[in-house]
C-alpha cells in the first residue's frame, strides 16, 4: 500500500471544518505529548511515512481508516474510500481518533487504589500484582457468594465479546452493558412485529418520518449520509421532536411534539391508514397478522383526538399519515437508534413499527431491510464449565416482562445490588463502560458500589467509574491493538467484515482485555477456555471466507456479495404467527397489551421541566468530552431553555443556574433557545465529571447523569430517561 486515498482530507480542511484552533499542536508532529513519547529525531517529517488500514473505535458505526505513520507516530488519519459504510468519509470525531492516542491523560499503567474510593490516591504496581489481586478478589468473592456474586458490563467494543465468554467460564451470568440503557426497547418492538430488527434504507426512500432520532448530529453510517443523498434525490422528512435539532433544521418539517406522546401520533397515523383503505390490501392478507384487530383497536385514535394530547393539528396529521401511505412502500418511520426514553417505550416503538408494516416496506426498496449474512464462522470453543453452587436465575430475573437471555438490564440489576435480593452480589468488572456518567440516577450507581468488595475497571481515560473503582487496568486505543473480526451491516451500503491490526505498537503498559482475561484465566486454573490467540480465533471465523484476509489486508474491508432486497421471499417471519405481527400473540398470552394502548404522559409539575437527552456530533455518549480536539468544539454544556419560559424565572442568557430533580442537582450556563418547546429543557452529557483525570473537563458543567431519576421501560427493562422534571433556579437566588 504507498498511498492512503485519492483524495484525503488534509490537516487544513479538518481544522477549518471543525473550527478547532488548536488542533494543529495534535495532529501535526509538534505536540508536546509526542515530544514526551519519542526521540527527536521521531519529530522531523519521514520521506517515506507509511499507509495502515484500521477501522475507527471512536463511536459504535466502525467507520473504515488510514493511518499515516511516520518514524513509529500516527500523524495523520484519513477515511478509507473503499470502506462503502461509511461513505468513503471520516467525520471529526473519527479525525480526533489520533488524540485518544497521544492523550497525556491516558492511564498508563495498572493503578491500586490507595484512599478512600473516589479520593484520588493511587499506587503503581506491576501487571503481574495487578492480575494476581484481581484473580484473588474474584475468586474470594466466588467462594463466598458464588460465581454469580461477580458482575461483569462490557462496553461496545469489538474485544466486549471475550468479555462475554470469561464470565460464562467463570460461570456468572450476572452481565449487563450499555444497551440498557440505550436500544433495548426498539430491539424489543421490533423483533416482536417483524421477527428480527431492521436496517432502514434511507438512500432510497421518499417519504421518511424521524421521531426523536438526530441523525444529521448524532452521527449513524450510512444512514446519516445517505439522508442527506435522498433529501436532493427528493425524499420528504418530517421530525417530530420537542428540540429543534439539526435534523429538524434540514427537514420538510419539524413538530414540536408534546413529550412523551409519540404513540397518540403514531396510532392515529394507523387510525387514518386503516379507516381510509389507504394499505395494501393483497399484502395485508398475505403478510400480516392482526390486521382487523388492529382496525378496530385504532378507531379510538382519530386524528382529532391525537392532536389534544401531541399538539400538533389533525389536519397536518391526517395529511402525513396520507402522504406517508402515497409514498409506500419507499416510505419509512425510521426506527432510530437510542429508545431509552419512557416507562413504555418499547410500546411506543410498537407503534411505529405497526405504522412500518402497513406501509408494506419490509423486505423492499426504499423501506426496512433484513440483515444479511456476512459469512464469519463462529469459533469452536470448549464447552464452559457448570457450577452446581450458582444461583437459579440471573439478579434481575422478574424484574421486567421481556427482558433479554444473554443480558440483563442495569437499572434492575444496580436496584438488586443495592437491597443484596435475591442474593448478594460484590464483585463487578468494567470493560469501557462508564454507567456513572450514562445511566440515570448517579448517587444510586454510588450507592451501588459501596455494597460492592471489588470493582475492576479496564479502559484507556480515567472515567468516573475508573476513578470509583480499586484496581484500574489501563487498555490501548483500537489503533494500537489486534482486534477478531467483525461483521457490520450498512443497510444499502453493504454488508462487510473489518478486523483490525495495530496501526502502531502499544503504548505506555496498556494491554487489551484479551490478554488481560487470559492472564485471569490462566491464575484461576480456567486457562484451557482461553487456549487460543487472536490469530487463531480470526483463522477460525474465516474459515469460509477464504479471501477475507487478502481483502482486509489490502483493501482494509471485505464485502461478500449478498442479496439485498427479497430476502424473505418464500421464507416465513420469526414470530409467533410466522407472519409480521400487528397484534402480538405472545403479547396476549403473557397478559401484555398486544397492541400499543395509550397512556397520556404524566404532566409538568408546577414550575418544572422536563428534561430530555439527546446527542451531538462532538462527542460520543460520554466518552470524548476530555479529547483535545473535540473539546475545542464545546468545552462545555449548558441548559437549552426557550426564552418565554426563561423571562418568567427571570433568567438572562447565560446566567448560573441550579438544576434540581429527585435524584440530585447541578450547576451550568442557561442557553436561550427558541428551537425547543417552553416546558421541556435539554443538556449535552458528558460533563460535571467525578474524575480529576480528566483535566479538560473537570469542573465544568452540570451532569446529566446526576439529575435524571431511574425509570424503566416496562416490558425490556430500559432505562426510561425522558421521565424526569427538573427545577430551575438562578444560582446566586438559590
Amino acid at each position: 500500500m504507498t498511498s492512503p486515498i485519492e483524495t484525503p482530507l488534509s490537516r487544513r480542511s479538518f481544522l477549518k471544518w471543525s473550527g478547532a484552533a488548536t488542533a494543529a499542536a495534535a495532529v501535526g508532529g509538534k505536540a508536546q505529548v509526542l515530544s514526551a513519547l519519542t526521540p527527536d529525531e521521531t519529530k522531523k517529517s519521514s520521506t517515506n511515512p507509511e499507509y495502515r488500514y484500521s477501522v475507527c473505535g471512536m463511536c459504535l458505526n466502525a467507520c473504515g481508516l488510514v493511518a499515516t505513520v511516520e518514524n513509529g507516530v500516527i500523524t495523520k488519519l484519513y477515511p478509507n474510500q473503499k470502506f462503502l459504510k461509511s461513505r468513503g468519509m471520516l467525520c471529526a470525531r473519527g479525525n480526533a481518533g489520533i488524540q485518544q492516542v497521544y492523550d497525556p491523560d491516558r492511564l498508563k499503567y495498572p493503578l491500586l487504589r490507595k484512599g478512600e474510593r473516589g479520593e484520588g490516591k493511587w499506587e503503581r504496581i506491576s501487571w503481574d500484582r495487578a492480575l494476581d489481586l484481581a484473580a484473588a478478589r474474584m475468586m474470594e468473592i466466588a467462594e463466598k457468594h458464588t460465581r454469580c456474586g461477580v458482575m461483569f458490563t462490557p462496553g461496545s467494543d469489538s474485544q466486549s465479546l471475550f468479555v462475554h465468554w470469561f464470565a460464562e467460564v467463570f460461570g456468572s451470568y450476572n452481565v449487563t452493558t450499555h444497551e440498557s440503557s440505550c436500544l433495548l426497547s426498539r430491539n424489543r418492538a421490533y423483533l416482536d412485529t417483524f421477527g428480527e430488527v431492521p436496517f432502514a434504507d434511507v438512500l432510497h426512500t421518499k417519504y421518511i418520518i424521524i421521531a426523536g432520532a438526530n441523525p444529521f448530529e448524532a452521527l449513524i453510517t450510512p444512514d446519516s449520509i445517505d439522508l442527506m443523498t435522498a433529501k436532493k434525490n427528493g425524499c420528504k422528512i418530517v421530525v417530530l421532536d420537542p428540540r429543534f435539532t439539526k435534523t429538524a433544521g434540514l427537514a420538510h418539517e419539524w413538530h414540536p411534539i408534546r413529550p412523551g406522546t409519540d404513540m397518540a401520533f403514531f396510532l392515529s397515523i394507523a387510525h387514518v391508514i386503516t379507516s381510509e383503505n389507504l394499505y395494501n390490501e393483497t399484502y395485508a392478507r398475505e403478510k400480516l397478522s392482526g390486521i382487523e384487530q388492529l382496525t378496530e383497536h385504532v378507531r379510538q385514535y382519530s386524528p382529532e383526538w391525537a392532536e389534544k394530547e401531541c399538539e400538533i393539528p389533525a389536519a397536518d396529521i391526517r395529511r402525513i399519515a396520507r402522504e406517508l401511505a402515497a409514498a409506500a412502500p419507499t416510505a419509512i418511520v425510521y426506527p432510530g437508534r437510542r429508545t431509552s426514553d419512557y416507562v413504555n417505550s418499547t410500546q411506543i416503538r410498537r407503534s411505529m413499527a405497526i405504522v412500518n408494516a402497513l406501509l408494506g416496506n419490509w423486505d423492499t426498496p426504499g423501506g426496512l431491510l433484513a440483515a444479511r449474512q456476512v459469512g464469519l464462522s463462529s469459533p469452536e470453543i470448549p464447552e464452559a464449565p457448570f457450577y452446581d453452587d450458582n444461583p437459579e436465575h440471573r439478579l434481575d430475573k422478574g424484574m421486567a416482562h421481556m427482558m433479554f437471555e444473554e443480558e440483563g438490564a442495569f437499572k434492575h440489576m444496580r436496584d438488586a445490588i443495592i437491597s443484596q435480593k435475591p442474593y448478594p452480589v460484590k464483585g463487578w468488572f468494567i470493560y469501557r463502560y462508564n454507567p456513572l456518567q450514562s445511566a440515570a440516577n448517579r448517587q444510586k450507581t454510588i450507592e451501588m458500589m459501596k455494597q460492592l468488595d471489588f470493582i475492576v475497571t479496564v479502559d484507556i481515560a480515567m472515567s468516573d467509574t475508573a476513578w470509583m473503582s480499586d484496581l484500574i487496568l489501563p487498555a490501548p486505543s483500537v489503533l494500537e491493538r489486534k482486534d477478531p473480526a467483525s461483521g457490520l451491516q450498512g443497510s444499502a451500503a453493504c454488508a462487510c467484515v473489518v478486523a483490525r491490526d495495530p496501526v502502531i505498537p502499544a503504548l505506555y503498559e496498556s494491554r487489551p482485555v484479551f490478554e488481560i482475561l487470559k492472564g485471569l484465566a490462566g491464575r484461576m486454573k480456567l486457562a484451557e477456555y482461553f487456549d487460543f490467540t487472536i490469530e487463531d480465533y480470526r483463522k477460525q471465523q474465516f474459515k469460509h471466507l477464504p479471501d477475507a484476509e487478502r481483502a482486509i489486508r489490502e483493501d482494509g474491508v471485505y464485502y461478500n456479495p449478498s442479496k439485498l432486497y427479497g430476502l424473505y421471499e418464500g421464507k416465513i417471519y420469526k414470530t409467533l404467527s410466522k407472519k409480521i405481527e400487528l397484534y402480538n400473540e405472545r403479547y396476549a398470552q403473557m397478559g401484555v397489551d398486544p397492541l400499543p394502548v395509550y397512556q397520556p404522559p404524566k404532566p409538568n409539575p408546577a414550575n418544572q421541566f422536563r428534561l430530555v437527552v439527546g446527542r451531538n456530533a462532538y462527542f460520543t455518549h460520554c466518552t470524548t468530552q476530555n479529547n483535545a480536539l473535540l473539546n475545542e468544539l464545546m468545552p462545555d454544556n449548558s441548559l437549552w431553555m426557550h426564552p418565554a419560559a426563561a423571562k418568567k424565572l427571570g433568567l438572562n442568557d447565560g446566567e448560573r443556574v441550579e438544576v434540581t430533580s429527585k435524584a440530585g442537582k447541578g450547576e451550568l450556563s442557561v442557553s436561550l433557545k427558541n428551537g425547543i418547546r417552553e416546558d421541556t429543557v435539554y443538556m449535552a452529557s458528558g460533563f460535571g465529571v467525578l474524575s480529576k483525570g480528566l483535566t479538560r473537563i473537570y469542573g465544568k458543567g452540570a451532569c446529566i447523569a446526576e439529575l435524571i431519576e431511574d425509570y424503566a421501560d416496562a416490558i425490556s427493562g430500559n432505562m426510561a430517561m425522558h421521565e424526569t422534571f427538573i427545577r430551575v433556579a438562578r444560582k446566586e437566588a438559590v
